[in-house]
C-alpha cells in the first residue's frame, strides 16, 4: 500500500469557527470544518447526491447538512444519517505547534 502524507492546507487563523473552507488535496476538493469546540473535520466538498457544496451546509459537532436537499452526513464517518445516499469521503486532520492545518 502506498504511503500517504498529510498536506498543509492553511492555518487555524484561516478557518473561522463554525464554518468550512474548501481546499484542493491530491486533486480532490476537501471541505475543512472548524467547530466551536476546536475540533476539525475534513470531508469531500461535493455532495454525492447532486453535487451540492458541502462547505456551505449547516454543521454542528456531529453532522453537516447539504444545502441543496438536506441530506445529513456524519463528520467523522461520512455516512449519510437521514437517507440512503453514498457516504462522503473523510480525511484525518491534524495541526502542529505553529497552528498549521494538515489534511491526509
Amino acid at each position: 500500500m502506498p504511503e500517504t502524507t498529510a498536506e498543509a492546507v492553511c492555518t487555524l487563523a484561516d478557518l473561522p469557527t463554525d464554518q468550512a473552507r474548501v481546499f484542493l488535496v491530491d486533486g480532490e476538493q476537501v471541505a475543512v470544518f472548524r467547530m466551536r469546540s476546536g475540533r476539525l473535520h475534513a470531508v469531500q466538498a461535493v455532495c454525492p447526491h447532486r453535487g451540492g457544496p458541502i462547505a456551505d451546509g449547516q454543521a454542528d459537532e456531529r453532522v453537516v447538512i447539504c444545502p441543496l436537499h438536506q441530506y445529513a452526513y456524519d463528520l467523522e464517518t461520512g455516512a449519510c444519517t437521514n437517507g440512503e445516499q453514498p457516504a462522503l469521503r473523510t480525511w484525518p486532520v491534524t495541526t502542529d505547534a505553529e497552528g498549521r492545518v494538515f489534511v491526509g
